[in-house]
């Protein structure tokens, strides 16, 4: 029968695993401390202001006028007449037919008909 066996390095992971788990929570404490800390306000520093650009004005450009296009009239079509159809001779008429009846299943006492049976 074959065993299996875990290499020696793996132990030596979990051992490093679960030292680097117990060291995080000194960093979050930390963490903490840096954003609990406040720092001196500094003063902003002053710039001149600086003179705004005068752009000129520039010209508005002018578009040709375009030609009014204007739509023919189209002709009118001729009516057209629809010719009439012939009639169709009526179908004769056929007797109705009866519909076939299934004969009547006599109703014994047969076990492997029974309901309780699966």
């Amino acid at each position: 029968m074959a065993t299996h066996t875990f290499p020696l390095f793996i132990l030596a992971l979990t051992v490093i695993m679960s030292m680097a788990l117990m060291h995080s929570q000194t960093v979050l404490v930390e963490a903490r401390q840096l954003l609990e800390l406040t720092l001196p306000e500094l003063p902003k520093p002053e710039f001149p202001e600086l003179p705004k650009p005068v752009l000129p004005e520039l010209p508005k450009p002018e578009l040709p006028e375009l030609p009014k296009f204007e739509i023919p009239k189209l002709p009118e079509l001729p009516k057209f007449e629809i010719p009439k159809l012939p009639e169709l001779p009526s179908f004769p008429h056929f007797p109705d037919l009866t519909k076939p009846t299934l004969p009547a299943i006599p109703m014994e006492n047969n076990p492997s008909h029974s309901a309780t049976s699966p």
